[in-house]
C-alpha cells in the first residue's frame, strides 16, 4: 500500500514537473512572439537611386549606368537560368577576372561557368567543368580560399535539398580548383542520407567567412545554410595535410546566443517563426575586424530581415532584431568597396501598406520592387541594431528593372524573381554584380545580365537628389 502511495507521489511530482517546463516554455514563446513575430511593415527613409531606366538629358558619361550587360541569354537554348554567384580572380593585379556561376534552371539544373575582366564582355561559357556538375540539385555558391602559407583555392557549393517528390535531401557537394578555376575537382558529398548525420540543406554555404583564432586568421572557414524547417546550422571548413576538405558536423549555431544582460538564449525557436534563411557574413573593418554581422532573409514576410553579431568568431551570437527597411529582402551579398563603405545587394521586400496600396498588392503583405543594392557603412548598421532608427544606410540603388508578364515598362512593383547576385569589387574601384531575372519586357526569358558601376558616379546622383529635396 505504502509502495503505490510512493509511486504515486513520484508520478505527481514528475506531472508538476512537466507542467512548469511546459508552462515556461509558452511564456518564452509568447515573449518572442510579442517581441518580434508580426512587426508593421514601414517605407525606407534613404534615397533610393533608380538606373534601372535612362532618364531624358542625362549626360553621356553617365548612360551606361542605365543598361545592363548580358552575361548569358540561353545560349544552348534555355528559358530560365539563375541564381548566379561571383569571386574575383588575381585580386589586386592587373588580370582581375570576375568568374561567374549559374545554374540552367530554378536551383536544379547544369552547372555553368563564365568570367569577364571588365563586366562587359562574359565571352563562350567555359568548357573545363566537371561531369558532376551536371546533375546539380541547387543554387551554386563560390568562394576562395586563402590559406596562411600564401596558396589559394576555390570552392563551389551545391547543396542537395529535399525536391518535390523526393524521399529526403542529400547533403551537399563542394568541388575544388587548386589552379585558379583552370580545373576542378568532380563533386564530393557531405552528409548525405547515407550518413549517420543526414541533412537535407538549402543554399549551401549562404556564406563561408574565414575565421581567426588568437586574432589571427586560420586555414579554418566558418558555413552557413539552412534546411526546410529554418534550422540554421554552421559547419566548418579545414584541409588536411594531403589537401582533402573536412566539414565538421553541423551545429544549430543559434542555440548559442546571449542576450543583452549576458545571459545566455535559444534563439532557434525565432529563426524557426520568423522563417529565417539565407544568411550572408560580413566581417567588420574592410574584412579585417573582430566582429561579425550576420544578415538573414526572413520568409514569414511578418517582419524584416534579421541582423545580429558575433564578437566571438561565430561562437555565440547577440540577439536577432529587424533591419531597417532599406536593407530588407532576400539572398543578400556584400562587399566592401574602397573608400570602406559596403555596397549590398539583395532581393528586395517591400512591406509598407501605402506601397502595398498602390501597387494594388492587397491580398499579400509584401512585394518587390526587384534587384537593389544599398549602400552604407559597417557602422551604420551598428547603430541602427543599437537603436539610432536615422542610421538607415546613404543611400540604395534600383540595378535594373525585372518585369512581370504583361508590364511594358518598368515600374515600382517588379518581378520578384531576382536578386541572387554575384558581386565583386575591381582595385579601381568598380563594382561588378550579375543577377537574374527576365530584364526584357517583350520576352519571357529569365537570364543572366550584370551591372558595372564606377560608385562615384552613383554618388554624384544621390547629391543631386539630395539638392532637389
Amino acid at each position: 500500500m505504502e509502495a503505490k502511495k510512493f509511486n504515486r507521489f513520484k508520478i505527481s511530482v514528475l506531472l508538476t514537473a512537466l507542467l512548469v517546463a511546459a508552462v515556461i516554455t509558452v511564456c518564452l514563446c509568447l515573449k518572442f512572439l510579442h517581441f518580434d513575430f508580426n512587426t508593421v511593415g514601414s517605407d525606407y527613409n534613404i534615397i533610393q537611386i533608380d538606373i534601372s531606366t535612362r532618364p531624358q538629358n542625362i549626360e553621356a558619361r553617365l548612360e551606361y549606368l542605365y543598361g545592363y550587360n548580358t552575361v548569358d541569354f540561353g545560349e544552348a537554348g534555355e528559358n530560365y537560368l539563375a541564381h548566379p554567384d561571383s569571386v574575383l580572380l588575381n585580386k589586386g593585379t592587373d588580370n582581375e577576372t570576375v568568374l561567374t556561376a549559374y545554374v540552367g534552371g530554378h536551383g536544379k539544373g547544369p552547372i555553368i561557368l563564365k568570367n569577364t575582366t571588365d563586366g562587359v564582355d562574359y565571352g563562350k561559357r567555359l568548357t573545363n567543368t566537371p561531369n558532376s556538375w551536371r546533375y546539380s540539385e541547387e543554387t551554386p555558391t563560390l568562394y576562395e580560399l586563402e590559406f596562411v602559407n600564401g596558396s589559394k583555392k576555390l570552392i563551389l557549393i551545391s547543396a542537395n535539398p529535399k525536391w518535390k517528390d523526393y524521399k529526403s535531401g542529400d547533403g551537399f557537394n563542394a568541388s575544388v580548383s587548386e589552379d585558379n578555376g583552370e580545373h576542378w575537382s568532380e563533386f564530393e558529398k557531405f552528409y548525405g542520407k547515407d550518413s549517420a548525420c543526414k541533412l537535407s540543406p538549402i543554399v549551401a554555404m549562404s556564406s563561408l567567412t574565414r575565421l581567426k583564432e588568437n586574432g589571427k586568421f586560420v586555414d579554418k572557414w566558418m558555413g552557413l545554410f539552412h534546411d526546410y524547417n529554418f534550422c540554421c546550422y554552421k559547419t566548418l571548413l579545414t584541409f588536411d595535410d594531403k589537401g582533402r576538405m573536412h566539414w565538421s558536423k553541423p551545429q544549430q549555431f543559434l542555440k548559442n546566443s546571449i542576450d543583452e544582460k549576458g545571459r545566455k538564449i535559444d534563439q532557434c525557436f525565432v529563426a524557426k517563426k520568423a522563417k529565417i534563411c539565407e544568411i550572408e557574413v560580413v566581417r567588420s573593418d574592410n574584412g579585417f575586424g573582430d566582429k561579425l554581422l550576420m544578415i538573414s532573409r526572413c520568409e514569414s514576410r511578418r517582419m524584416n530581415s534579421m541582423l545580429a553579431f558575433s564578437y566571438d568568431e561565430g561562437n555565440t551570437w547577440t540577439k536577432l532584431k529587424e533591419t531597417p527597411s532599406a536593407l530588407n529582402g532576400d539572398r543578400h551579398k556584400a562587399e566592401y568597396l574602397k573608400d570602406g563603405r559596403l555596397f549590398i545587394t539583395f532581393r528586395s521586400i517591400e512591406r509598407d501598406k501605402a506601397k502595398l496600396s498602390a501597387v494594388g498588392e492587397h491580398s499579400r503583405n509584401f512585394f518587390s520592387e526587384g534587384w537593389v543594392a544599398w549602400v552604407g557603412t559597417f557602422d551604420d548598421i551598428v547603430s541602427w541594431y543599437g537603436g539610432n532608427r536615422t542610421a538607415e544606410g546613404q543611400y540604395r540603388i534600383k540595378l535594373a528593372h525585372t518585369y512581370n508578364a504583361g508590364q511594358s515598362s518598368a515600374s515600382l512593383n517588379a518581378n520578384g524573381d531576382t536578386g541572387y547576385a554575384g558581386l565583386a569589387v575591381l582595385r579601381d574601384g568598380t563594382v561588378i554584380t550579375s543577377s537574374y531575372g527576365r530584364f526584357k519586357a517583350d520576352s519571357s526569358k529569365t537570364f543572366i545580365a550584370s551591372k558595372r558601376i564606377n560608385i562615384s558616379d552613383t554618388d554624384e546622383l544621390y547629391e543631386r537628389a539630395i539638392s532637389e529635396i
